[in-house]
């Protein structure tokens, strides 16, 4: 089991490395056209929902590798690996709001503000890149 979660947490990295590209690809093309082009939209939203889903698998999957506590909640496996040292504590407090940006784009489609998706969430890729590259570090890979 330990085997396969080392390879594993190597390609969960890998796919959130994919989506933020495909994402960086098109995102300057957001706000022109996320509220006229529904094809757009649906592309921005479908791997905007893969990378937050994909960052709470490997939260999860490190945990596992980790021995640390079960989380409760999706938002919860950040708290864990923010105590437990394998992320910075104010980065995981502040980086668990992915979860909840999970579940709304996951529940809550037909209200998604395009203004929202085309600044601060856009912008905020790059925290991201951060936590894989805490993940990493933690994780000697």
């Amino acid at each position: 089991m330990s085997k396969l979660l080392s390879q594993s947490l190597p390609q969960k990295i890998g796919r959130i490395n994919e989506y933020i590209k495909i994402i960086e690809n098109i995102k300057d093309e957001c706000e022109k056209r996320f509220d006229t082009d529904a094809v757009y939209r649906g592309v921005m939203l479908h791997y905007l929902y893969l990378l937050a889903d994909t960052s709470i698998m490997l939260a999860e999957m490190t945990i596992k590798k980790k021995n640390l506590r079960t989380p409760q909640s999706y938002s919860e496996a950040f708290d864990i690996l923010g105590d437990n040292g394998v992320l910075d504590s104010e980065f995981a407090y502040s980086f668990a709001k992915i979860a909840g940006f999970r579940n709304f784009l996951a529940h809550d489609y037909d209200v998604i503000d395009s203004g929202i998706i085309c600044s601060k969430i856009l912008d905020s890729i790059a925290d991201i890149q951060i936590y894989v590259q805490q993940i990493k570090k933690s994780c000697n890979f």
